[in-house]
């Protein structure tokens, strides 16, 4: 049993390469899996800068051919990848920023993956977590429409072109969570080979499979804390109260970089669980979450780059910022939500854990936003009866 899963090696349980680049994963503690995956995107960050400068590189013959199309007075000759050592320092600045969010140390993550949960718990979990993956792939397609030819971009006569990238980043993203991925007429699916894609939902389901939760209990109504996180990716993604800066920064830095980490403290934990209590998991049961430790290294790094093209200066660092504090803000309300609903114990909220003020919103956009999108709920689908009214946001804001 578990044998596509984990190892018995000298009395510890190790992962194949298959399921985890990090064979140890269940040797460490939560501090120790974030500092690992600090480290690698950090390093695959990097990589990917030392090929954009590297002057026979086709990424750096596609933005250079981009600059030199215009005069040195055209702001896209100020964007930090023509800087020597300015993307580095910009990804530097901003993993520090999201990595250090005390979202990806929610109690959450950290009891699951040291095993503190029992099947039952996990069942309300599995539920409770799939409507957020229902949702977050539609967030990346509303900040596609973001990117268009009547939009105001600063770049004169590369408008069109940088607008173009963008979308082609983000669209490799909705590929990948759709399942769609083609590149040639010859790869080209047929209809019933595109309509039964197995996307990321249907990865999901697998794990449902797994738990042997029947199709009729897997779709249930959202918890408030879900049901204002996927209200809150799909406002900054897409709500024009956000800027197009904005709305990339959610999708890529606030909703990318930290998912290889918990996604990674979900997976120990259940297999630690289903060691410990004999579940017949498979990988094919748990592959939703090993995907996502692989592909969102790749997402993460390809909306950072795209990212950088649109920053000019400190003002555009800072809402950068501001955008994934937001997310994550919206995220740890979720997680604290969730960890209410699953182990019947409340969870302190992010205002009372002592939040550094650097992940304190600078201004009340979203507040006004969320509440009026609130209102447009439909009928049954988040738990409680007054979601729409009366209840407060996730949000600190600054003073």
């Amino acid at each position: 049993m578990h044998a596509d899963l984990v190892k018995h090696e000298g009395g510890r349980l190790v992962l194949p390469a298959s399921v985890h680049p990090l064979p140890n994963l269940l040797d460490l503690d939560a501090e120790g899996v974030l500092d690992s995956f600090r480290r690698s995107q950090q390093a695959d960050f990097l990589e990917v800068v030392a090929d954009v400068e590297r002057a026979d590189s086709p990424l750096h013959a596609l933005f250079a051919g981009l600059r030199d199309r215009v005069g040195p007075d055209n702001p896209f000759y100020n964007v930090a990848l023509f800087r020597q050592g300015g993307l580095s320092e910009l990804f530097l600045d901003l993993h520090d920023h999201v990595m250090s969010h005390p979202v990806w140390r929610h109690p959450f993550f950290v009891r699951v993956f040291e095993g503190k949960i029992d099947p039952a718990q996990i069942g309300r979990f599995s539920v409770q977590y799939f409507n957020q993956i229902k949702n977050t792939r539609q967030c990346v397609a509303l900040a596609i429409g973001r990117f268009n030819g009547l939009m105001d971009l600063p770049f004169g006569p590369l408008n069109e072109r940088i607008s173009e990238i963008a979308q082609i980043g983000l669209a490799q993203l909705v590929a990948d969570e759709y399942g769609v991925g083609s590149h040639s007429l010859e790869d080209y699916p047929t209809l019933g080979h595109l309509l039964c894609a197995r996307t990321h939902i249907g990865m999901y389901r697998q794990l449902f499979e797994g738990l042997k939760i029947a199709p009729d209990d897997q779709d249930v109504p959202m918890l408030p804390g879900v049901a204002d996180n996927v209200l809150i990716q799909r406002l900054v993604a897409g709500h024009l109260a956000f800027t197009a800066l904005e709305s990339l920064a959610s999708v890529g830095l606030g909703m990318e970089w930290g998912v290889p980490e918990f996604f990674s403290l979900l997976l120990g934990g259940l297999i630690r669980v289903a060691v410990r209590d004999m579940l017949p998991l498979t990988a094919r049961d748990l592959e939703v979450f090993i995907a996502h430790v692989r592909y969102d290294v790749l997402h993460a790094v390809s909306v950072m780059l795209v990212t950088s093209l649109l920053m000019q200066d400190d003002t555009d660092l800072a809402a950068v910022k501001n955008a994934c504090n937001t997310l994550m803000a919206g995220r740890f309300a979720m997680m604290t939500d969730v960890y209410a609903h699953v182990f019947g114990e409340k969870c302190a909220g992010l205002a009372e854990i002592g939040l550094e003020r650097r992940y304190h919103l600078t201004d009340r956009r979203i507040e006004a936003a969320l509440a009026e999108a609130r209102r447009t709920v439909a009928p049954g689908r988040v738990l409680g009866a007054e979601y729409a009214e009366g209840r407060g946001t996730p949000f600190v804001f600054a003073r």
